[in-house]
Formats: structure tokens, sequence, C-alpha cells
């Protein structure tokens, strides 16, 4: 019977969405999974091959748990804020929505026409204002709560409110920005104003001055992942380190928790040591260094008790106390390195760990352990967000402080006593000198650091304490296509909007750059200020700072909707609250992720964040969002590439290439012939038109293509179109082939040729339903051996799938078909369980022969077929006869015999007989179900 793929596909597709049959209910009858991939990004290109290959594996594991019995939650959505949509909309003037609107229909014809198991009805972007409206009320929660470090978890800032009217500062512990220290009563008389000040150092979300990664051209700051080699990735404009006040979130009040939360998750080790890496624990001292001006410097060290071999101090270019400490004999060059050190963004000046530079300040610190005069200098590798922006230089005991010390010519001083063991040796001992002295003779290391600190506390210039590398993440971005800041204001103060008034919505502007005053495009809106005693968004010109104000002109960052998306799909349409919170302590964690690595700090630390602070503010009870997390590997593409006489318009065939100066240039692989190597070259003098009069050096009348496997990407040329897989192989082949290609976390190649094979298979098991035309299954007990061949596939497909191993399921299904042709078998009760074995993974062919099998629902509640082991039992067995270890020959025998059965058989076996001859046996040796051994 002819598999007619696409009339199949056709079919189920509009069944699936005219009868809703992914639609899940929140009823609590059943127990729950949840199920979810990474929130794409809807791009004008739309999914290529390699896009789909995650969401075929949750997809397949979704439709299992269905099988099971779980009410399965499995969303869709987009992360439809971006900076793509806003760079198209300045180049072309289309609003950023439209083409996001288009975007996402091109993105949801093709996730349909792969046969995806969503509930389309709980769809969100993150561009929708009725999303964004809780994108901003969590931020007013985030604005109006500090962290309370005595609870340990996040307060509403009423709490704080009321310590400091009842005790000022005293006794309080929390994160903050500044140490501050004032008593009640000062607290009672300070104005609103210097109120609400004070509390921007506790809010979670706060405004502060912060050194950015600034990009001109494109009017907005940057991401460290969006900048490569200086530069944005975005056009390859030019990128600065620069001052600006902007809106930030208190991750670091986090990290210690985030640290620990990895315990409990179920994700990769290498995710888990990036986040770890990235949120950098470290143990030491805080330890203030007065300087000949008065002026105090205070550093975080994690050897303080290298503090005698401290020879210089370096401040971070962007540090405040430079300005301070520069004298004016070395202005000019501490100006001249600040503004070359802009041009750096701080992953670079990280990543250049051999290369050091720097100026000196003209100013000297004091060493308050030995009293040495030790200069003050910048350099670009002490960050200002890392610890307090200053390091005591120890260079006989660091790598970049003893590139530092040589290239200035400072002193370095080795820290070793005679019988003290600090664990290094300094990098280059004819340069270094030993300190003499008893402070720490006889102690080990740890008990010389506890010594040092407990001095340090004793002389009252610093303490012990912990640190994190991690800062807090800015929360700013100068671009329209953004969700707008719920914030207003007045004399110069934040103040939130009220909930009534969300969501604040973009308003429409005439461009989409920055205005001629610098403010972001958002300066570019007519209505868009805030009137206080009539609650409402009126007319930018009637501002008067006295009941109308400025509302904020930056707009969130991309990773704002995706922090708390995976919630909203629990309650996607309630106006009310983000979530009902029934509903997600029903749903809780999502019980498996699958997304790229690539996330490890952005979204994956930001979500772990977010959710953290709902959690502390009562919202909901998971701690954690992501119980497992699967990183997906790439799949990559086969490129193709022509071989350009240099200087000349002429092609030469690969085989010949060899024998020419040639330069190797990518071609679309949309113009090879069919699924060869060989070269339209007509097709190829069509696609640009410095081809139009390429001539081509062909071999035996072919002009045949390198290839070369690499990432799939436009820029390559060696895209696939689902699309195209899909009309001429069917959305069952793509989903089977992706998963055959191999493990799910590794990269594999893509081949199209591979395709066949897949599709060949889908052939057979068709058939095995039909004779000739007709649709043949008989109602007739099968065989033992066609059980045992429908089980062993039940078992190996069950460990599969939990396992994540969906290749090998693959595989699996193909030998199962293969035995089940052989044996001629056509019995139901093989056949309907079959069918629901494949269907997590070829939904439409099989609810096409479920359908066919008199069913007249769905395959997807069908309950999943339980293994009979008993079927797999051998019912005889293959046994090895051995005479003193040496196999001689086999023997089957029932499986069920004892030893004394056997040895009374094989003492009766003429084969037995021959091979002893006229020996005595000493020892018979029986292992059930493996081995005969006849020791003679």
């Amino acid at each position: 019977m002819f598999y007619d793929h696409q009339q199949i596909e056709k079919k189920w597709q509009k069944y699936w969405e005219d009868n809703q049959t992914y639609k899940t209910s929140n009823s609590t009858d059943k127990p729950k999974f949840y199920v979810l991939d990474m929130f794409p990004y809807p791009s004008g290109a739309g999914l290529h091959v390699g896009h789909p290959l995650g969401y075929i594996a949750s997809d397949i594991y979704a439709r299992y748990k269905r099988h099971q019995g779980f009410n399965v939650l499995h969303p869709v959505g987009y992360d439809s804020f971006g900076l793509p949509a806003e760079q198209y909309a300045i180049q072309t003037g289309t609003h950023p929505a439209i083409t996001t609107e288009q975007n996402i229909t091109r993105y949801e014809e093709q996730l349909r026409k792969i046969g995806f198991s969503f509930d389309w009805s709980r769809e969100v972007r993150t561009s929708d204002a009725s999303y964004y409206k809780w994108t901003q009320w969590i931020f007013i929660q985030l604005f109006h709560s500090w962290y309370n470090k005595n609870t340990d978890k996040a307060e509403s800032i009423e709490t704080l409110i009321k310590h400091l009217e009842e005790k000022g500062t005293e006794g309080l512990e929390a994160n903050q920005n500044d140490e501050l220290n004032f008593t009640s009563e000062e607290w009672k008389n300070y104005s609103e104003i210097e109120k609400e000040e004070i509390l921007l150092n506790y809010r979670l979300a706060f405004r502060a001055e912060t050194t950015v990664n600034w990009c001109p051209a494109l009017g907005t700051v940057l991401a460290n992942d969006e900048i490569k080699d200086g530069k944005s990735e975005r056009g390859g404009f030019p990128v600065f380190q620069k001052k600006m006040m902007q809106w930030s979130m208190r991750i670091s009040a986090y990290s210690e928790r985030l640290l620990q939360g990895l315990k409990t998750l179920d994700w990769p080790q290498p995710l888990k040591d990036s986040q770890e890496y990235w949120i950098g624990k470290s143990q030491g001292a805080q330890v203030r260094f007065a300087t000949e001006n008065g002026e105090i410097i205070e550093v975080f060290t994690t050897r303080p008790d290298t503090i005698f071999g401290a020879t210089f101090m370096v401040l971070a270019p962007e540090n405040p106390l430079v300005q301070n400490l520069t004298t004016e004999e070395q202005a000019t060059e501490i100006a001249n390195y600040i503004e070359e050190t802009s041009k750096k963004t701080e992953r670079d000046r990280m990543a250049d760990v051999k290369n050091v530079s720097g100026a000196f300040t003209g100013s000297y610190a004091i060493n308050p352990f030995n009293g040495n005069k030790i200069p003050v200098y910048i350099s670009d590798y002490v960050l200002m967000g890392y610890g307090t922006g200053a390091v005591m230089a120890v260079p006989a005991h660091d790598e970049r402080d003893h590139r530092f010390a040589k290239k200035f010519n400072l002193e370095i001083i080795k820290v070793v006593e005679s019988d003290v063991d600090v664990q290094e040796e300094a990098y280059d001992s004819k340069d270094s000198v030993c300190v003499n002295s008893d402070f720490l003779n006889g102690l080990n290391y740890n008990d010389a650091k506890a010594k040092i600190i407990a001095e340090i506390e004793n002389k009252g210039i610093g303490h012990g304490t912990t640190n994190y590398r991690q800062r807090d993440a800015i929360f700013s971005r100068q671009r329209y296509w953004g969700e707008p800041v719920p914030i207003y204001y007045k004399e110069g103060m934040p103040y939130t909007l009220p909930n009534s008034a969300l969501p604040l919505e973009l308003p429409e502007v005439e461009k989409y750059l920055p205005t001629e005053d610098g403010d972001p495009p958002l300066g570019n809106a007519k209505t868009f200020a805030w009137d206080e005693a009539n609650q409402k968004v009126v007319d930018t010109d009637l501002i008067d700072d006295k009941t109308v104000f400025p509302l904020e002109l930056s707009t969130m960052p991309g990773w704002a909707g995706s922090s708390w998306y995976f919630l909203r799909y629990m309650d996607p349409n309630d106006d009310e609250v983000f979530c009902k919170k029934e509903l997600s302590d029903y749903w809780g964690q999502v019980d498996l992720y699958i997304g790229g690595s690539e996330h490890a700090t952005g979204h994956l630390l930001y979500s772990r964040f977010w959710n953290m602070f709902l959690n502390d503010r009562g919202y909901i009870e998971q701690n954690e969002p992501f119980q497992k997390l699967i990183n997906q590997g790439m799949i990559l593409g086969m490129s193709a590439f022509v071989y350009r006489i240099d200087g000349t318009n002429q092609y030469v065939s690969k085989n010949l290439a060899k024998d020419y100066k040639t330069q190797a240039i990518h071609v679309d692989v949309s113009l090879l012939k069919g699924t060869t190597d060989e070269l339209d070259t007509e097709a190829f003098k069509a696609w640009r038109p410095d081809y139009g009069d390429a001539e081509f050096i062909l071999e035996e009348g072919k002009y045949i293509t390198g290839r070369e496997v690499e990432k799939m990407s436009k820029s390559k040329y060696n895209v696939v179109n689902p699309d195209d897989i899909c009309n001429e192989y069917g959305a069952d082949g793509l989903r089977l082939y992706e998963m055959f290609l191999g493990p799910l976390e590794q990269s594999k190649p893509w081949n199209t040729q591979g395709l066949s094979g897949v599709y060949g298979f889908l052939k057979k098991f068709w058939n095995l339903y039909f004779d000739g035309d007709n649709f043949s299954v008989s109602d007739e007990e099968p065989t033992k051996e066609e059980y045992k061949v429908l089980h062993t596939l039940i078992k190996k497909v069950v460990y599969d799938i939990e396992n994540f191993s969906f290749n090998t399921s693959v595989s699996s299904f193909m030998i199962a078909v293969n035995e089940l042709q052989k044996l001629k078998c056509n019995k139901r009760n093989i056949l309907q369980p079959l069918v629901v074995i494949i269907s997590p993974y070829a939904p439409h062919i099989c609810e096409e022969v479920w359908n066919l099998l008199g069913n007249g629902t769905s395959i997807e509640f069908e309950q999943f077929p339980m293994l009979d082991e008993s079927y797999l039992i051998e019912d005889e067995i293959d046994y090895p006869v051995s005479f003193n270890g040496k196999m001689k020959f086999k023997i089957k025998l029932a499986s069920d015999l004892g030893k004394e059965e056997v040895e009374k058989l094989m003492m009766e076996n003429d084969d037995v007989k021959k091979f002893l001859g006229d020996k005595s046996v000493k020892n018979f040796i029986f292992v059930p179900r493996k081995i005969i051994n006849i020791v003679i």
C-alpha cells in the first residue's frame, strides 16, 4: 500500500488543531509532568533543520509521559523582544511589532508542520502588553524589596523601613551598595527625598552609576555576550566602557544560595561548573590601606598571609579614588591610559592575561604590617566590579602582579619563612627576597591565614570575609524594542507606577534612534509622561515636575521576559495575577528543560534568581525553576565550496583544483543537483550578479564541489530548510532522522542522503498492516516468538526514553519491524501495541494506523504497553560444552533443567562419550544459562 505521508500528515495536524488534542487541563486528578524547551527568538530566517533537534526530543518525552498517564504541560511561546527587530526597524522604518509578528507566523507554520504536541492555547510572547504587564509587576516587587541577611531572604521594603524607624542602622544586616550609619531619630528627620535616596542602597532593583559596554553606533548598552573582539556582534561597531546611571538587579544577594542550589539540580556538570565559576566564591580578608594624602584604599584578598610581600597597589581605571590620588605630574598619563582602557570590554580585559599595562598615579600607600611606602598604579587587569576595584599586589605570588612588577621595575618580595608553607613559589626567585619575620613562623598555610586575619581585625584595618565574583546585573538598555520600565522621576528620585497603571505600554515613536540630546529612543515619544494626580500617561509637553513627571526612557534587557516565562505558561490568560498560587503549586518546577549550554551564565542564572525571589516573597513554592536540564548538541551543516582561480572568474572542479592557485568560496547547498556534490552551474551563475559570467573547468563534464562539515548558518550557505525535508520525506521522517543521527547531547553532521533509510523504515512499518492494498490485521493469537519481538522492543524503548537515548530507540524500531516482517506477523496483539510504542517518535503515521485499527480517538492518551518479562525467557539455552576449559561443541537444553538433570543427559550424550573415551570425569561444572565444563 502506498505510504502518502503528505496526505496523512496534513490530515492529523488538522485533527489535532480542530480537536485541541494537546490542550492541557489544570486538573489535579493526574500526576503532573512539565516539559519545556528554551524560549525561541523568532528570527526572520525561520527554522533550519538544526533548530528542531531539542524540540523533537522534548516532544517525544512529553508524548511518552502522556502515554504513562501524566498530565503533561508542554507549551510554546516566543522571546519576541530583541535587537535584530529594532535594527531592521532603524534600517527600513518598519515597526518592530510588524516584523516580529511576521517572524512568529513563519515559525509557527514550521513548528506545526513538524507535528509538535504543544499546547498552543498557552502561547505567550514577551512583546505582548498582556505579558510584559507582569514583567513590569515583578520589577516593581523587586524595587519594593530588600535582602535581609538575618533571615537570608528578600523581604518587603516596609520591614526595612520599620527597622530604620525603630533602630536606625543598628543591628541591620543587609545586602547593600554602601555602608550607612544613622540612628532612628536621624532617619525620622530625613526628608522624603533623602529617605528614598537611602532606600536605593538596599532595593533589589536599584539605580546607580555603573560601568557599561556602550556602543555609540547602536546607541545602547550591550551585554558581554553581545560583543566580540571589542565590537558589537550586531553590525561590528566599536564598543567602549562608559559610566552611566543604570538600573541594576541585586543578584549578588543570592550568590551563596545560587551556589548551594546547584547541588539539588540534575544538570550537566559542565553547566554547573560554569555557574560556579561565574559566581566565583572566595574567602579572604577586606583590608584598608592608608595613603599619604589621607585617602583609604580598601582591597579584598584571598591571600592575606602574603601581605608582607605587597610592594605596590593597583586600582581599576574606573575607581573613583583615581581622581583623588593622581598627582598633577601624572594627570596626563593617567587620563590617556583611562581613555585607552575605555575601548576594551571587561571580557577582553579578563582574557588578556599575558599583556600588562598601567600608569602610576604619583601617590603612595602604607603597608600596615611593615610601614613600607608602596606606589599606587592603575591597570586594566583590575576590574571595578570585582571586589573593591583595587588590589594589593604581591608579585612573588601572582602571575599578573609579577609581570606588572617586571614591566615597571618594582620590588618583588617572596613571603616564605623557613618552615611556613604558603603553597606557592615565587615566579622568579632571582628577583625575590625572603621575608625574615617571626610573625608567621612555624604555622601552616591555614593557620597563617587565620592569624593574619585576626591581626587585621585587631588593628582595626579590616576583617575576614567571603567575596563573590558575580556582580549585580545591569538591567537598562537604551533601546526601543523592549519592556518599558514602570518608573517615573520626582526630584530626581525614582518612583514606581501603581499596579493599576500596568501595563505601561510602548509608545509610538517617529524614529528608533536615540534623540539629538542622546536620550534613548523612547525620548522621541510624544505621549510618555506620568500624571501623578490623574494616574495616567499623558503628553510629554505637560511635564511640569509638580504633578506631571518624566518616565524612565530605558527599556528592560532581553533576559527580563525570559526569566519567568515558564511560570506564565501555568496560567497564561490571567488578568489578576501573573500566576495563581494553586497553579504554581500544582505545576511546580519544570521537570525537563532542554536547550543550549550557551545560556549557562545568562538566562539560566537570571531565571534562578527571579524564581528564588518570587519564592522568598511567597508568590510561588518552588525554590528552583528547572529540575532536570539537558543541553542538546548541534546539528552541523555540510557546506559546499567552489574553487576560484586567483585573479579570475574561473572556477575549477574539486579534483582539479590542486593544479591551480585557488580560493575556496562557500556556495549555497541548494545549488547542488539533488543529493549529489555536483554544482548546477547555470543556477550558480544566476545566484549572484558577480557570478553571472563565471567560467568552469569541469571533470568528466561535471563541476564537483568541495564538502566540509561546519556549523549550520546562513553565512555558510549550508542551511537546510525543514519544510523541504517534510515535503519530500515527511515530518515523521525528519523527526526520526534527527534522533537517529546520534546521542542527543552530541553535535553531529547533517546529511540529507541518510533520510532515505529512515523513510524506507516508515514504508516497511506502514506495510506491516497491509496485504497488498488491503488493510489486513488478524485477531489470531501471536506466537511466543512474536511476543518476544514486541516485549524486547518495549524493554529497550522504555529504557532509552527514560535515559534520553533516542537514537538507539530508532535502531530498535528498525530491528523489530524487520523481524516482524520476516515472521509475516499481522497479529493485532502485536501490531496495535507496536504503533503506540513508535507514536512518540512518528505521531502522524501512528495516528493513521491507530485509526485504521478501528480506534475512534487519538492515540495520544493510550496507555504505553506494559513489559512482560516472561516473554523474554528462553525455552532452550544453547550451551557451550567445554572439556578442561576448551569449548568443543554446543548443545541445546531446556532452560529449566538443574545440574543433576544436565549431568545425567551429558553422560548419555554420544559426543561427550567420544571426547571422554576411557577417561573419567573428575568434576562437572554447570553454570545455569551459561556454560557446561567437564574436567577430566
